[in-house]
């Protein structure tokens, strides 16, 4: 039995207001250049609607109906109601993408999960480095020096091709 290797998941992380969407808009397009198919999970800190009043979906969903899926010839959405709130688990949520046909998934937040991670980091924010004591970090980018070296990379913030090349040649072993 072939057993299919695990996708490979790679996370950003970082303080709110650090540009970690900013970055994943320049960086996704330079991915998908090089061949890659690139899923995406982002975790929002606060409730959110894909379906809005006055929709059809929206009126089904708030009747009780969970999951619905909304599907057209060009996109499928499901959206799932979580019986009991909780914050959600990385796990759980790479479930989602069983059988999809990605090359790799990029994580928006869950920084206090613990798996491969690029740290962003803007000093001017007057925010604490995570890598010191969250070592499934493997590399932090940053707009400006770092106050001493860390025995991992450090990349430049602003110039999303080098980013892009890190993890084409040492998270994906990528030529």
């Amino acid at each position: 039995m072939n057993a299919t290797p695990p996708l490979p998941v790679l996370g950003f992380a970082a303080f709110s207001g650090t540009g970690k969407t900013t970055l994943l808009l320049k960086l996704i397009p330079r991915l998908r250049a090089q061949g890659l198919r690139v899923g995406l999970i982002k975790h929002a800190h606060h409730g959110f609607d894909i379906d809005h009043p006055g929709k059809d979906s929206h009126a089904l969903r708030t009747a009780g109906a969970s999951p619905v899926l909304i599907t057209s010839s060009i996109r499928r959405a499901v959206i799932t109601e979580r019986p009991v709130p909780r914050d959600p688990v990385l796990a759980e949520e790479l479930d989602c993408f069983a059988g999809a046909d990605v090359d790799l998934i990029l994580v928006e937040g869950f920084k206090r999960e613990h798996f491969p991670k690029i740290e962003l980091h803007r000093p001017a924010l007057r925010k604490p480095l995570l890598f010191p004591e969250d070592r499934s970090i493997i590399a932090v980018a940053s707009d400006a020096p770092l106050p001493e070296k860390p025995a991992i990379p450090v990349l430049d913030l602003n110039q999303t091709d080098e980013i892009a090349q890190f993890i084409l040649q040492h998270f994906l072993h990528r030529e």
